[in-house]
């Protein structure tokens, strides 16, 4: 027996031409056959399906509907049909082989010193990485010493001897590592040792001949497959023809590197003679877009041209990946489904991040960020009713709280929240289990019960990505039953990112018209028109992730795939591409961060041999954008009338808002638009101020209480802010800035406070809230507030105070202004007259601290409680509210994106 070789240019007919030397190939090997229209005696194994279904489709056209095509199929496909060889254990899976690894490399701390990993989970990434590279070096010598261990190592010190003496004595050390492991590894039960295995029992059992259609150059794995079934049955090799005569002209003279000298065949004629001149490319185009918008835009609209044209198969070549996302998004709101093949991670779905957001829970200890996007996950509490309003109140309450995580504040922060309290005691509970060390087994099996607990997997298992999500567990399953080695949480958490970082995301398939792909997955493909993305100097060619270990003259003598061998089947890929469709559109980005984007080398040598050649460049793409008819609507100031969302009860806060923007106080106060507090991991000024209120409320109650001599009011002052600044250290030490400050200003507080009390005010109580009730004919408005501080004196007459966190020169210059009502506004609510009302410092000024008393308080309220209930009166008759702010006031406004202050 034999093995033929046949080399078929990669263009449009190359399906055509394939279907004729196998019918061919069929009238020579199989004579013994019926009917020259049966040739199910042949064997084809094909790149994949779809070329598989390629094929069929060129047989059918060659022979009519009535022919017995061969068995085509996958050398994948084929291999797994095999039964299990019950004298051989079976191999391990990805998971198994990596924590397996991982458990070994874990052990020896100089590895962790020479890759500078800091915690035992960074060592996961390098037991991946050996692993790939494990993988290439069975696929590359495995055919040739699984005979001898000593050719092993002749190919391995022949390597070495590549390298100069000095990078020779850098790589000996973790090279040797690599190939001692390698070694080891393959006698245990080494997939890929397996897999080479039950492909030798392939073709021990030959009896059919075989046709392999390659998509490019078989490796040794696959040629020594090829050789071995040769010993028994006839093989005809069927690959692309890379010979300067088989490709278009221009392509081969402006990317010689790609083309392959040597004899063969094709049915086009002889290819091993001199290239033709270049030849112009009217298929080709190029769409130069001014932003990734335009880009994802541009190609969308060009799309959707092609589908009006009536093109039926048009393939996407997603080389930038965000911009094909854009494109994808944009046809989808279009209605035209676009069938992916490029596979996302599975790490970028909600149904991973889900996953991911309740192992940062356990992490983070409640960490708030993680919790908050726990709950809104669509696969948490799908079965609740009012999940939304559940939610809303959750979060409301942790961000009035500011709590930054911590299973304790969260759970404090939520007593007035009682289903979210409990949901929250729950998981709890269920982190709990997270603890300790397991075996992966273990892991897993806690992770799903978990999961079921949860409520989750349910949900999961009804959406696409999350059953693959299912899947990936069930797999880890599966395979972790023979990892011996226990492992902490971190360890377990950082193995699922891995496998989800590793697994594609394949969305079902819907609609054939528009297939995504990448550049590989179009080899021996054609389309009726082709959009490709990302055809700039960034993305074309793509970049290869280097591997470690091994340089370049090192993996060529091992024959491991180098970089230039990778670009070279890149570029033939892309010259496919331009041979095999009539029409492909290249777009890229010309500019990118302001800066400018060229295009591919690629291209730019193209259109450097065209033009050298005296022919016409790629032309330019034009998308004609569809004429619209815009109606003109100049923005205006907005002067909304709502007398029907009267306010009914009015705060201090919010009688400012409507004196500093009538607009301002409709958006926030009538149609309670306001927006949700941010957290902070830093104290803000405000709490500071809030802490202040609390030990100040302490002392002085505390004082009112009994007779403190005045020697003993300072110790009791520092007490009370140890107390109330102990709680907040614990939680946040952040806050020792703050508390620093107070220490400072505590004295100068006393000095002052020492003094009010001589002038004969005591304090009578803080921190109570108030409502008045003010009314006109045919309406009312509530008053409500917390007043800090109300004093008395001898004479019977009450001062309400209001503690600041600034000096008393400011406020002073505050008050002077005449436009702040919060003064005045306590006033009103009191049940008792006020005489006076003061802003209390608590920033000292040259170490003493001091007051701001509101000038003539009687008539200031008078006046405020007449414009109140003018203002009130007026908003229930229709009044329009404008948006009149001025700008010290819009700067800080939250509801200025809604009025849009500088559109108009």
């Amino acid at each position: 027996m034999s093995l033929a070789t046949l080399s078929i240019p990669a263009d449009a007919a190359f399906w055509p031409h394939v279907a004729r030397a196998l019918i061919a190939h069929s009238q020579t090997v199989l004579q013994h056959r019926v009917s020259p229209l049966d040739m199910s005696g042949l064997r084809v194994l094909a790149p994949g399906f779809a070329h598989a279904r390629l094929l069929q489709r060129a047989l059918a056209q060659e022979l009519g509907d009535a022919c017995i095509p061969p068995r085509i199929g996958t050398l994948s496909a084929w291999v797994d049909l095999l039964p299990p060889d019950p004298l051989r254990p079976a191999p391990g899976g990805g998971s198994e082989r990596l924590m397996a690894l991982y458990g070994e490399l874990r052990q020896h701390a100089w590895l962790k010193k020479l890759f500078s990993a800091r915690r035992n989970t960074d060592l996961l990434p390098l037991a991946e990485t050996l692993l790939t590279l494990f993988d290439e070096l069975s696929r590359s010598l495995l055919p040739s010493v699984r005979h001898s261990a000593e050719a092993a190592d002749n190919l391995w010190h022949a390597a070495l001897a590549q390298l100069p003496p000095s990078a020779r004595t850098l790589l000996s050390d973790e090279g040797q590592m690599v190939w001692t492991l390698w070694k080891t590894q393959l006698d245990g039960n080494d997939a890929c040792a397996e897999r080479f295995a039950r492909m030798l029992q392939i073709a021990g059992q030959a009896r059919e001949p075989l046709v392999w259609i390659a998509s490019c150059e078989p490796d040794a794995y696959e040629l020594a497959f090829l050789d071995a079934y040769a010993e028994r049955q006839p093989v005809l090799l069927l690959q692309p023809d890379w010979r300067a005569g088989a490709v278009l002209p221009a392509c081969a003279a402006a990317w010689p590197e790609m083309v392959e000298a040597g004899a063969g065949a094709h049915d086009g004629g002889d290819a091993g003679g001199e290239a033709p001149a270049p030849q112009p490319l009217p298929g080709a185009a190029l769409l130069a877009a001014a932003s990734m918008e335009q880009e994802a835009v541009s190609g969308a609209r060009t799309v959707l041209a092609w589908l009006a044209e009536g093109r039926r198969h048009i393939a996407i070549i997603a080389q930038d990946r965000v911009v094909a996302r854009r494109i994808r998004a944009l046809l989808e709101r279009a209605d035209v489904l676009v069938t992916d093949e490029t596979g996302w991670k599975l790490s970028t779905t909600r149904a991973a991040a889900s996953l991911a957001a309740w192992f940062d829970v356990v992490a983070g200890r409640a960490e708030t960020a993680a919790l908050l996007d726990l709950l809104k996950s669509p696969f948490m509490l799908a079965g609740l009713d009012d999940k939304p309003g559940l939610v809303l109140d959750i979060e409301l309450a942790l961000r009035a709280a500011n709590v930054a995580g911590g299973w304790e504040a969260v759970r404090g922060a939520l007593r007035a929240v009682p289903q979210g309290l409990a949901l929250v005691q729950q998981w709890q509970q269920l982190a709990q289990r997270f603890s300790g060390r397991r075996s992966l087994a273990e892991w897993v099996a806690c992770t799903d019960a978990i999961l079921r607990d949860l409520g989750m997997r349910a949900a999961l298992e009804a959406d696409a990505a999350g059953a693959q999500v299912v899947a990936m567990l069930d797999q880890l399953a599966s395979e972790s039953s023979r990892v011996a080695p226990a492992f902490s949480f971190g360890e377990w958490r950082a193995l699922v990112g891995l496998q989800m970082e590793a697994t594609d995301f394949l969305a079902p398939a819907v609609d054939d018209r528009v297939l995504m792909l990448p550049l590989a997955g179009a080899r021996l493909r054609s389309f009726d028109a082709v959009l490709m993305v990302g055809a700039d100097a960034r993305h074309l060619p793509s970049a290869h992730n280097e591997t470690l270990f091994f340089a370049s003259a090192v993996r060529r003598e091992l024959g491991l795939p180098t970089r230039e061998s990778r670009q070279r089947q890149q570029m033939r890929d892309f010259a496919s591409l331009l041979h095999a469709n009539p029409d492909v559109v290249l777009s890229w980005q010309a500019q990118h961060d302001g800066e400018p984007n060229p295009v591919s080398v690629w291209i730019e040598r193209l259109q450097l041999c065209l033009a050298r050649a005296g022919c016409a460049p790629l032309r330019k793409h034009l998308v004609e954008s569809p004429p619209h008819t815009l109606r003109a609507a100049p923005p205006a100031r907005p002067t909304p009338s709502a007398p029907q969302l009267l306010p009914q009860r009015l705060s201090a806060s919010g009688y400012n808002a409507f004196v500093a923007c009538p607009y301002q106080f409709f958006a926030s106060r009538m149609l309670n638009l306001s927006g949700l507090d941010e957290f902070s991991d830093m104290p803000e000024k405000r709490d500071y101020g809030d802490w202040l209120h609390q030990v100040l409320h302490a002392y002085h109650s505390a004082v009112a209480a009994g007779a403190v001599p005045p020697e003993q009011r300072e110790a009791l002052l520092r007490s009370c802010s140890e107390q109330v600044f102990g709680d907040v250290l614990a939680r946040n030490s952040a806050a020792i800035a703050y508390y620093a400050r107070w220490q400072k200003a505590l004295p100068a507080y006393l000095a002052w406070a020492g003094e009010r009390e001589a002038q004969g005010w005591q304090f009578l109580f803080g921190e109570q809230r108030f409502e008045r009730t003010l009314s006109w004919p045919g309406g009312s408005i509530t008053l409500h507030g917390r007043v800090d501080r109300i004093d008395c004196n001898a004479d019977g007459e009450r001062a309400v105070l209001d503690y600041k966190t600034r000096d008393a020169a400011s406020l002073r210059a505050k008050l002077k202004l005449g436009e702040d009502h919060q003064l005045a506004f306590y006033g009103l609510l009191s049940d008792a007259p006020i005489a006076s009302a003061s802003y209390v410092a608590l920033e000292p000024s040259r170490d003493r601290a001091g007051d701001a008393e509101a000038p003539r308080y009687a008539e200031s309220q008078e006046a405020l409680m007449a414009h109140i209930v003018a203002s009130m009166q007026a908003i229930a008759g229709g009044a329009p509210l404008p948006a009149n702010g001025v700008e010290t006031i819009c700067q800080y406004c939250d509801v200025r994106g809604l009025c849009r202050k500088g559109a108009w």
